[in-house]
């Protein structure tokens, strides 16, 4: 059965840092695209990163200040954030495609599983 579990989500001050769990089961965490996505209150969903092959790709407005990794021993996404601002307050969710080439980065309907989410608040 898949599963997706984020988790490390809590209320954290204005230019600290945080750093979020996915940990999967079902499926390796190394073999497919895996995304990181947010949504604010009365906002769509965006996309923050994702990792499919090789590659990482980051949403803009966190570029520099958070990194995707993935540990395969531990069946684990992560999402480090630093200097986190009260605009990336948000619930987190991680998501995962059916390849392991991620096709139109952040496009929602492109991730067929995902997880509960986890919220992060960032206020001063």
């Amino acid at each position: 059965q898949v599963k997706l579990e984020e988790s490390g989500g809590t209320s954290v001050q204005i230019g600290g840092s945080l750093r979020l769990s996915c940990k999967v089961s079902g499926f390796s965490v190394t073999s497919y695209c895996m995304g990181w996505f947010r949504q604010a209150p009365g906002k769509e969903r965006e996309g923050v990163a994702r990792i499919g092959g090789a590659e990482t790709v980051y949403a803009d407005s966190v570029k520099g200040r958070f990194t995707l990794s993935r540990d395969s021993a531990e069946d684990t996404l992560y999402l480090q954030m630093n200097s986190l601002k009260p605009e990336d307050t948000a619930m987190y969710y991680c998501a995962r495609q059916l390849s392991s080439y991620c096709y139109r980065d952040f496009e929602l309907k492109e991730y067929s599983e995902w997880g509960q989410g986890t919220q992060v608040t960032v206020s001063s």
